[in-house]
Formats: structure tokens, sequence, C-alpha cells
């Protein structure tokens, strides 16, 4: 329930007191009161969802009477904001937000990370009822010139989602983002490595690592299930590897065995007898140590244990992400060299045979942005070639959604143009001609 009180004039006026000289009223007499003629004369008073009493002034009768009846709508429907609860920093907002969210630990740490670069030296000190759609737009397009398209949709998301809490919190009665729009980013094409690329990688990684590519390019295992793979997920019988964890290695701290990325990455993939053979020859040559590390497979119940990884580093521990990235590097020019030798060798044998109508030997080589995630990208596009569908392909990579599947790959699937010709013809193939003969 919210009223409307007259602060100038008593509401409960002794007999004894005089009436007020400067205003009537056709109801009832007025006296005035102790706060006669200071301020604004109408005064709203409500009790909030919590009880707490709040009060609003205003000038003229008809204004407040507006602003009770809309305090009182909100609060039967369960949708008033408190005004002063707007007054709120958004740092005080999205702190609250970061800390009560449930991020793994690398996610965590690139949310804080946009929020203290990107976000708060613009929004950080601003009450978070002051912020407009004009202020987020103007935000876009300065970071817009600083980070790509990809990141600038996930730093927008770090923005977007404390102001979307503010509003389930009451905080803020709509969300200044709405209506806001994310510069159009044309995401490439995914283009698979040449096969030859891959037997090159394979070749010029470091003896250790070698069945390590090859199981990523037979498997499509993440990076983190490749280094988390312990020695009982794999069943030489069935020919078969199973994802259970992942080996996360944190900015700060020491690797531990996690959960996988997604429900659907829990899963069982069958391999080629290449695979298993290497991965039993690659065992025989370097047996996996008993390593010590925390296992947070279980959020709850996180305890230190004994794991058998396949691929550990030559010291008999985790990789780390950055020694990873250095190993990768020198095997992609190392790659590289050989795939150019090769090339030469094509192509001299090309011309000595009078250049053939064939053409000339495309050149061949693992592309500088090239990453382990490629050998993934290279077995989903075996699967396709192969022409397995959508669902059986999200299954073997362990994708969420057969949407991501398809947002990600579907312009390898092979054009079924002369197909869906063939279906139509076997319909409509006997309709007879429309057009008029030909006269004679």
């Amino acid at each position: 329930m919210a009223d409307v009180y007259d602060r100038w004039h008593k509401s409960r006026p002794a007999k004894d007191d005089k009436p007020c000289a400067e205003h009537t009223s056709k109801t009832r007499t007025l006296v005035p009161s102790g706060e006669h003629g200071k301020g604004k004369r109408w005064q709203v008073r409500w009790r909030d969802a919590s009880g707490k009493q709040r009060k609003e002034n205003f000038d003229k009768k008809a204004d407040a009477e507006t602003r009770a009846a809309t305090v009182k709508a909100d609060l039967d429907r369960g949708m008033y904001v408190d005004p002063a609860a707007g007054k709120e920093s958004f740092r005080a907002v999205a702190e609250r937000w970061r800390t009560s969210a449930v991020h793994r630990p690398s996610t965590a740490s690139r949310v804080e990370r946009g929020l203290r670069n990107h976000v708060y030296p613009t929004f950080g000190d601003r009450p978070v009822a002051s912020i407009r759609p004009s202020d987020i737009q103007a935000w876009i397009k300065d970071r817009a010139q600083v980070l790509a398209p990809s990141t600038l949709v996930v730093t927008y998301a770090y923005l977007i989602t404390p102001l979307q809490t503010a509003v389930r919190d009451r905080i803020i009665a709509s969300n200044p983002c709405e209506g806001v729009r994310l510069p159009k980013q044309r995401k490439p094409e995914i283009v698979p490595l040449h096969a030859d690329a891959v037997r090159a990688l394979v070749d010029a990684a470091p003896a250790r690592y070698r069945a390590l590519l090859l199981l990523a390019a037979s498997s499509g295992l993440r990076q983190g299930e490749l280094f988390g793979l312990e020695v009982d997920c794999i069943d030489f019988l069935r020919r078969e590897v199973t994802v259970r964890q992942q080996l996360v290695d944190p900015e700060k701290g020491e690797p531990y065995l996690g959960e996988p990325k997604t429900h659907e990455s829990y899963r069982t993939v069958p391999l080629t007898k290449a695979a298993i053979d290497a991965l039993a020859a690659h065992l025989q040559q370097f047996p996996a140590p008993a390593v010590k590390i925390e296992d947070r497979t279980d959020p709850r119940k996180p305890r230190q244990r004994t794991a058998h990884l396949v691929f550990p580093n030559q010291y008999g521990v985790p990789v780390r992400r950055g020694a990873w990235a250095h190993v990768w590097r020198r095997a992609r020019r190392r790659a590289n060299k050989a795939l150019g030798g090769a090339y030469d060798q094509a192509r001299t044998a090309w011309i000595r045979q009078g250049k053939p109508e064939g053409g000339e030997p495309p050149p061949i080589e693992v592309p500088d942005g090239a990453s382990l995630h490629d050998l993934r990208h290279f077995y989903a596009s075996l699967l396709i070639r192969h022409r397995e569908n959508v669902k059986t392909v999200q299954k073997r990579l362990g994708h969420a959604k057969p949407s991501i599947t398809l947002d990600t790959y579907t312009h390898l699937w092979p054009d079924e143009e002369d197909t869906t010709r063939a279906a139509v013809e076997a319909v409509l193939g006997d309709v007879p001609p429309l057009c008029p003969a030909k006269s004679a």
C-alpha cells in the first residue's frame, strides 16, 4: 500500500489549533504543521517488499498520487524497484555476481581479467542506475578498436550479465543493454589441415609426443583431454578411448584433473588399429609414471591421488601450456620444412614430365595459426567426408549441442545438389511437357 500525505498540514490537529491562513480544503480544516512551507508539500509513504518504510516528496498532489499508484501496482506485481538501490556502483554489483557465479578456475580468471581491464575503467564507479543504452553503445564502439570481434562478444557478456542480475535483484528496473547491437563479425570457415600436413606433424614431433598427435587426429580429443588421459582410459581390446577428465592448467597454481568441458564431453571414442598400436608402442617406450596430482573431477570432494598419465613431459609431470606451445612451434617448423622439400621434389618431377595437364602440384603447409586443436578439426572433417551424420559427429567430438557442430562444420558437409535433383526427378519426372509442340 502507498499513501499520499500533506506534509504542511497536520493529519490529526488538536482542538485549539488555529486554521491555516494560506490553504483551504473542501473536505477538512487545514492546520499548519511544523514543516509548513518547508520543502515539497506532498509525500508518498509505503513499505517495500522487505517491510522497510520508504518516502518520496513532490510539489504537486497529482504527481504524488501518480507515484503512489505506480508503487502500489509494482508492489502488487512483485516488480517494485527501490530507487536508492540503483545508487550502488556497477563494480559492487559485478563483484557480487563474479564471486557467486559457478565458474571453472580458468573461466573465473578470464572473467576477473576482462572486468578489470575493459569494463571497470568505464563503468566501475558509475551508479548502476545511471548507465544508459547510449553509454553501452559508446563503450562497444571504443572496445571494438582494441578487441577482436570474438573477444568483444565474450567481454560484453561480462558487462551484460551483472546488469541482468541487477534486474533480477530489483536493483534496476530494466537492463540498459537491451536493444544494443554488437558489430557484425564474419566467422571464418574452418579449413582442415591436409592429410600430408598431419603426417608431417606426427613425423616432426619429438618421439615422446608422436602418439599424442596421432591420437588427436584419430579421435578429436581436446588438448586438456589428451594431457589428462590415463592408461586405464584406453581399452586396447575394444580399440576405444574413454574421456572422463581433462588436465586443467590454471594461470596461477599447479595443474589438476578436472571435469570435461561439458556433460556431453564424457564419451567413448572408437580408435583405428594404427592409433591403438601407436599407443601401445608409446607406453612400451615411455611407461606411464605415477604422478601425484589433485583430482577435482568431483568438485565436492577434491583429493590428492596418484595418476598414471599417458602423456607426461620428459620429467614425468603434467605438460604445462607454455611448454607445449614451444614443442608445437618446433614441430610445425620441422613439418613445414619437410613439406617444402616434398613440394620441390613433386614440382621438379612435374616439370620433367613436360608439365602435364594435371597441373602444378599445390603447396601444402601447416599454417602459422594452427594449433593442436586443428587436429580435432581434421578428425571432424574425416567423419564428415565419410558422410557421418551431425549427431554422430557431435557425439564423437563431445559438443554440448548439434547446433554447435553445425555452426562450426556445416560448410564441410558435401553438397547434395545432384541427389536432390534425382529425388525430384523420381517423383515428377513423368509429368507431361507443358510447352506447346513446335509447328512443322
